[in-house]
């Protein structure tokens, strides 16, 4: 069961960056295709089977966020949370293509630190 959720997180996580990437190469050259609905709907329902495979994981594994056990999920969430805010950021609220363009790679850094915090699991702040 573990890895077969485990998996399924992995996938999510990728299809989340991919669609983060897609979403805003389409925002970059002013693609008409970014207005599609599927474009607009498919990663909310990705990235809600993500939380819901990383709560599934939480659970099975015994990690809680929080507490002294497993600081580096901590970290691994605040860097979530960097990353959402940043994707958010480089997709919606960014005022022109050079803020999109910081805040995207921002993003892609966020993510790439809690992939290694994951493999890892050794904390760098906390």
């Amino acid at each position: 069961m573990y890895e077969a959720i485990k998996h399924f997180h992995l996938m999510t996580v990728a299809i989340s960056a991919v669609m983060l990437t897609i979403r805003y190469v389409m925002i970059m050259v002013n693609s008409p295709m970014i207005e599609r609905k599927f474009i607009k709907i498919f990663p909310h329902v990705n990235d809600t089977c993500l939380l819901l495979s990383g709560v599934a994981l939480i659970f099975i594994t015994g990690f809680i966020p929080f507490t002294p056990a497993a600081p580096w999920l901590t970290e691994k969430l605040m860097c979530v949370l960097a990353y959402i805010a940043l994707g958010f950021f480089a997709i919606k609220l960014g005022k022109n293509k050079f803020i999109r363009s910081i805040a995207f790679f921002g993003a892609l850094g966020w993510l790439a630190m809690a992939g290694k915090l994951a493999v890892t699991k050794t904390p760098m702040f906390f």
